[in-house]
């Protein structure tokens, strides 16, 4: 179900934003009836109370939408999306209260709130439509929305109906979308090609690990986005307990993510030139699976001992990173469901990103404080640099004693680029629902990073 704005008519009913400071004065500017009728309703401007106030022919006149105080507000976000869904059905306008950067957050919640993962059911009824508010980038905000719900759908989606090559399938119609070309490399012909990592992880499968390779734009600075794409992953032989594997679909998360930023960016037709990789496997049990106490090598050349084959999303990436590089990139992001710590240290809400560059990580925290994607930065510390060097390979994959799993999986990847590099350690799930999110998949970081590209590339 395609997110978009209602068309504007003169009919759309106004809704007003209220803020709990401007409540008594707002009531008591009303006409007499609907003065007593929201006194009689106790409307304070409490964040998210909702008032309709009727006409004389029993219809909407207007809304009131409390809004709160600044202290409630910073406890959430996309606060709009919540009101969305409790107004009857019909089109609205934001008439007034809200404007600048508050005001389009607002329109992206209310689309974002309309948001259903309805491939295997009904779809429910659409909520309530909004009108594209005055003085925001209506066909931006649209773009966002669609290139977010992709991101969910792909994450959504089972690993029954979303394996390596239903991956592929996914980034091929997004390239054919946007006149982008695509290589793909899959199976044993990824040793040929030099990945042996990406086909060490995928070949215990029957359904063939790939790296997919797309690329748009033919000026500007070049973009490269590497996204995790395992589709499931059952720990391999180091196998995990039912509780840990029950979200597994969504360890192609990071590569979703990427998917959606790459649509955004395509869509918008920014000045760059993009490449996308994914490494896309699944990580499964078998005779040929690959062991605990392996050591393999990589493209980069780097051999790394296996000390758990749960720490796979690592290796994968780390050849398609060693690929990103020899392009001699402007950027590269890389973007993954990486590390169970990184949701033990900020919780499944923030998004951690690693970067050495200080201009890079002001640029990132300033974009997403201003389009309510929220990150947090966590340090390359190189004094645990000792804890992913194993004495008999270069590397290795899942250094023992629990201790700064984040870091250390960020400092292993660091080990494949020499180009500008940030990563993010995404958990790309909604555990519960909340305005504009509901349970399941979630787009995480991709918002702040197009919001920050104009100061990352110069552009």
């Amino acid at each position: 179900m395609p997110l978009c704005f209602a068309e504007p008519h003169a009919s759309a009913i106004p809704v007003h934003i209220v803020g709990a400071d401007a409540a008594e004065a707002v009531v008591a500017a009303l006409p007499d009836g609907s003065r007593q009728w929201a006194a009689s309703q106790g409307f304070t401007a409490a964040l998210g109370q909702v008032l309709m106030l009727p006409d004389a022919q029993g219809g909407i006149a207007q809304v009131l939408v409390g809004y709160g105080t600044p202290q409630a507000r910073v406890r959430g976000r996309f606060h709009l999306g919540a009101v969305a869904r409790q107004l009857p059905k019909g089109d609205y306008r934001i008439a007034s209260g809200l404007d600048g950067t508050a005001l389009e957050e607002a329109a992206l919640a209310w689309l974002l709130a309309g948001y259903q993962f309805d491939r295997y059911r009904k779809p429910a009824e659409k909520i309530a439509g909004l009108v594209a508010p005055e003085g925001i980038d209506a066909a931006r905000i649209t773009i966002i929305a669609q290139a977010e719900a992709l991101t969910r759908d792909l994450i959504n989606t089972p690993a029954s109906d979303m394996g390596p090559e239903e991956l592929e399938q996914a980034a091929r119609d997004l390239a054919n979308g946007h006149n982008a070309t695509m290589d793909v490399t899959c199976g044993d012909d990824l040793l040929g090609a030099n990945f042996p990592l990406i086909h060490a992880v995928g070949r215990a499968s029957p359904r063939a690990p790939r790296l997919i390779d797309m690329r748009w734009g033919d000026t500007g600075p070049q973009l490269t986005l590497v996204g995790k794409g395992v589709c499931f992953d059952t720990g391999g032989l180091n196998i995990k307990p039912g509780a840990s594997m029950g979200l597994m679909k969504k360890d192609m998360g990071g590569a979703a993510t990427v998917l959606g930023l790459a649509q955004m960016i395509m869509a918008l037709g920014l000045p760059l030139r993009l490449r996308v990789l994914i490494p896309a496997v699944e990580n499964s049990i078998a005779g040929n699976a690959f062991r605990p106490q392996d050591i393999l090598h990589s493209r980069k050349g780097l051999t790394v001992e296996i000390n758990n084959t749960d720490a796979e999303g690592r290796l994968v990436l780390a050849d398609a990173l060693a690929l990103a590089d020899e392009d001699n990139p402007d950027l590269v992001i890389s973007m993954a469901t990486l590390t169970g710590a990184a949701r033990v240290a900020v919780g499944p809400d923030l998004a951690p990103f690693f970067t050495d560059h200080d201009d890079h990580a002001m640029a990132i925290a300033d974009a997403a404080r201003q389009v309510a994607d929220p990150v947090w930065r966590l340090p390359f510390h190189e004094p645990y640099e000792a804890m992913i060097e194993p004495g008999i390979a270069d590397l290795d994959n899942a250094p023992s004693g629990g201790m700064a799993g984040c870091i250390t999986a960020a400092l292993f990847l660091r080990r494949f680029v020499q180009s500008p590099y940030v990563h993010f350690d995404v958990y790309g799930w909604q555990p519960s629902a909340a305005p504009s999110r509901p349970k399941g998949g979630v787009g995480m970081g991709a918002r702040a990073l197009l919001a920050a590209l104009p100061r990352l590339l110069k552009l």
